[in-house]
């Protein structure tokens, strides 16, 4: 299927690894032009590299959106690499997983800190790029937004404040010709979901594959996402084939079913 995305830029965060990474190499598989962005500059010069292999440009832009003034920056580097911007991805951030009684203050505000607040702050810096070219803007979530866990109580409330967030900002959109939408992926096979059936493991003694298992079950899932679902649906929504999506939702998930 052809996208028409040849050409295009993109700026993806969190792109060092995992789904932002993924999203990153298959965008520039079609043939965008793409900034990635994390805080690991070694993994982010890895991308970057892979990226310039299929004879699209690639910069690495090695920062903490948390900081002060970083997404001015950030939109600044692509305004002067690429000269604007078509697609951003709004990917970064994780959450701290536990009881809500044994969470800090501390974890619920870093929880919020990159996920949404910082992901506020680049969206109002980047939205004259994105408009200028009709551009698109895809909020990476995660299914407890909509499906809240007591073992989750962070993530589910950053989730479903990003999602909401990307509702308002599509409502605003629908005037100023850009794309807006949110995909809420559910168990991703990437390194932090790795390290939680690691925990698992030691936890109970039981093997990796009993863990999957009994995860998939659990949740109800038909397996394990990788980062190439999340990535493929990702080009999709921002091609021409997707234009019509448009202030939407969407559970990436296999199926799940909540945790009751």
């Amino acid at each position: 299927m052809e996208l028409g995305l040849a050409g295009k830029v993109a700026l993806v965060t969190g792109s060092s690894r995992g789904i932002g990474r993924g999203i990153a190499l298959a965008l520039a598989d079609e043939g965008c032009n793409v900034l990635v962005t994390g805080r690991d500059e070694n993994a982010l010069d890895e991308v970057a590299s892979s990226i310039r292999s299929k004879r699209v440009k690639a910069v690495a832009a090695a920062l903490d959106l948390c900081e002060a003034g970083t997404a001015g920056a950030l939109v600044e580097t692509v305004r002067s690499e690429f000269g604007g911007l078509d697609i951003l991805v709004n990917n970064a951030g994780a959450t701290r997983r536990g009881e809500f009684i044994t969470l800090s203050d501390a974890d619920w505000q870093d929880g919020f800190a990159l996920k949404f607040f910082a992901h506020v702050r680049l969206a109002r810096t980047a939205w004259p790029l994105l408009k200028e070219r009709r551009g698109s803007l895809i909020t990476i979530a995660g299914t407890s937004g909509r499906k809240p866990q007591a073992g989750f109580t962070i993530g589910s409330s950053v989730n479903a404040a990003c999602a909401a967030f990307t509702k308002a900002l599509a409502d605003l959109g629908k005037q100023d010709g850009v794309q807006v939408n949110c995909i809420h992926p559910s168990m991703v096979d990437t390194d932090r979901q790795r390290r939680r059936v690691q925990a698992e493991m030691q936890r109970t003694g039981q093997s990796e594959a009993a863990i999957r298992q009994q995860l998939c079950r659990e949740t109800g899932t038909t397996r394990f996402g990788t980062t190439q679902d999340v990535a493929s649906l990702a080009c999709f929504i921002v091609s021409k084939n997707g234009s019509w999506l448009h202030g939407a939702s969407i559970d990436l998930d296999g199926g799940e079913i909540p945790v009751l």
